[in-house]
């Protein structure tokens, strides 16, 4: 280790060699499948022709997906006159696209959560993960939006997992994560500077390497990897942009992650990133975006409210 100096009034902490990084990372305890979605569930949600009725009744044998199905549908983002209390009426009015967003985020959310720091750990767990889902909801929309081709789940999954670093970091660094939760920071980036200061590397590649030792794909750990500076991706820029932009978007419209303190976000402060230049490159595509990310800002909490 080597001794770096911490920010003022915190006490002097080291930094890691990388194989002690390594050594860390892996001690966390192992996912059975961090993309553990319901097979069938997910072929019916794929398929235009599946009847209502043949997804909710999968749905039903799971109660935790009914339960947190029905909260979602009777949230105030529907804003229905009369409650909803049957699983084929909430996935009537759901569609499908949300349905299959819901059907990803529930197993994953649980699987993490079943990490022993969930229980011992007094963090705000819950605004973690309604900011991951947010960032997932909108770095799909993103990259839609720019026209970058996505035939599965990706996109939802590159927002979804940004922050699965931090969880990492509970377990591995508690007490480097807790320097980090005691220093007010500017922005997003100044927060992985003093991870980076603290540990030596920052979420965004704790998380990437995690991801990578899980076998998932090179989409998931490089837009994770370089979601704060995804110009200095070397490949499959758009996805680690979407991630940027949508992470910004998602705190400015109130949903922080809950992890640290960062400075509230200026009303198009998104549009000054890198990861803007490159999704959108015409002021015609800046005014459609800017336009469709203002009409979903106050929708977007009510949604990931009631999926929780």
């Amino acid at each position: 280790m080597t001794t770096t100096l911490a920010p003022a009034g915190l006490s002097t902490r080291t930094t890691y060699t990388e194989a002690e990084i390594h050594r860390r990372v892996k001690g966390c305890p192992k996912l059975a499948s961090l993309q553990s979605i319901n097979a069938a569930l997910n072929r019916l949600t794929r398929s235009d022709a599946s009847p209502t009725s043949q997804i909710a009744e999968l749905i039903q044998r799971d109660p935790s997906l009914s339960q947190r199905l029905l909260r979602l549908v009777n949230s105030v983002y529907f804003g229905l006159s009369a409650r909803v209390n049957n699983i084929e009426e909430a996935v009537f009015f759901l569609g499908l696209r949300q349905i299959r967003e819901f059907a990803i985020a529930t197993p994953v959310i649980e699987e993490l959560d079943r990490f022993p720091v969930f229980s011992a750990t007094p963090l705000p767990w819950k605004h973690l993960w309604c900011h991951s889902i947010a960032t997932g909801i909108l770095t799909r929309d993103l990259l839609a939006a720019s026209q970058t081709a996505c035939d599965d789940d990706t996109d939802y999954l590159a927002g979804l997992l940004h922050n699965v670093g931090k969880v990492v970091m509970a377990y591995a660094f508690p007490e480097e994560l807790a320097v980090v939760l005691a220093t007010p920071m500017p922005t997003p980036a100044a927060v992985c500077a003093l991870e980076r200061e603290l540990i030596g590397w920052d979420h965004a590649q704790i998380g990437a390497y995690f991801l990578e030792l899980h076998q998932l794909s090179e989409e998931l750990s490089v837009s994770v990897r370089y979601h704060h500076a995804p110009e200095n991706a070397p490949q499959l820029r758009n996805y680690a942009a979407a991630v940027q932009v949508a992470d910004y978007f998602v705190r400015y419209a109130g949903i922080q992650c809950g992890f640290e303190q960062v400075s509230p976000i200026a009303a198009d402060a998104w549009t000054q990133l890198g990861g803007w230049k490159i999704l959108f490159d015409s002021e015609d595509q800046t005014r459609q975006v800017q336009a469709a990310m203002a009409r979903s800002a106050g929708n977007l909490r009510g949604l990931v409210n009631g999926m929780l």
